[in-house]
């Protein structure tokens, strides 16, 4: 296994939330793009690392690690930033919400753009406007409570912020979300899309001028986000 930090990615997917991160961290690391058109993620030498066939990936001297939450977690956790520390009064409420945005949010969006995995063509409108107003709870939710986490220097922001951009460009019915119904998300993706770790991921995978604030379609120089 490399002694380099290796993230296995595609544009404007997953990986996006790890190398977020690993900008904020200014970490040294490589990137090997995985070329969704051509099912890479399935590939024999990508199943061997993450069997899920699912992105990202990070390589990193423990080991390979999958799962979104559980790579920012071991990056904050390496680093000692991003993230309440172990026995701190903030850890409990830090964890819960990491959890709640890969097993709520992120889950809810995964339906939002796979539900032909999940339901037959003609039960795909009744799918999708089920899944609207779960989504569209969600982000209220956030919105109402605007936790002390909601800030541009966490792993917990490094989630969320393409977990905002994501719904409002993909799926079937593209457009039906707009961040202006939530002014305290909308304020921190305004706020997040203005750090330099942010301006260096939306020019790398081709994220346009503000990709969180007023998403639109990605350019990638290189892959495909679908």
């Amino acid at each position: 296994m490399t002694d380099l930090l290796r993230l296995h990615y595609a544009p404007d997917n997953a990986s996006l939330c790890v190398r977020l991160a690993l900008e904020m961290l200014e970490l040294p690391y490589e990137v090997r793009l995985l070329d969704r058109s051509k099912g890479e993620q399935s590939s024999p030498a990508y199943l061997s690392i993450n069997p899920n066939g699912l992105i990202p990936t990070l390589e990193t001297p423990d080991g390979a690690l999958f799962e979104t939450a559980a790579i920012l977690l071991w990056l904050s956790e390496r680093e000692g930033r991003l993230f309440p520390a172990p026995g701190t009064p903030e850890r409990g409420d830090g964890l819960k919400w990491l959890f709640w945005l890969a097993n709520a949010l992120h889950a809810a969006e995964r339906i939002l753009f796979y539900p032909d995995r999940l339901v037959s063509p003609e039960h795909m409108g009744e799918l999708d406007r089920a899944i609207h107003g779960q989504i569209r709870g969600y982000l209220h939710l956030l919105d109402n409570a605007a936790p002390a986490w909601l800030t541009e220097d966490s792993i917990l922001g490094c989630y969320l912020a393409p977990m905002l951009r994501w719904p409002v460009i993909y799926g079937n019915n593209p457009g039906w979300l707009s961040l202006t119904d939530y002014p305290n998300l909308l304020a921190f993706a305004r706020r997040f899309e203005a750090t330099e770790a942010a301006r260096r991921c939306a020019e790398a995978e081709g994220l346009g001028d503000k990709p969180y604030s007023e998403p639109e379609f990605p350019n990638p120089p290189e892959g495909s986000p679908i």
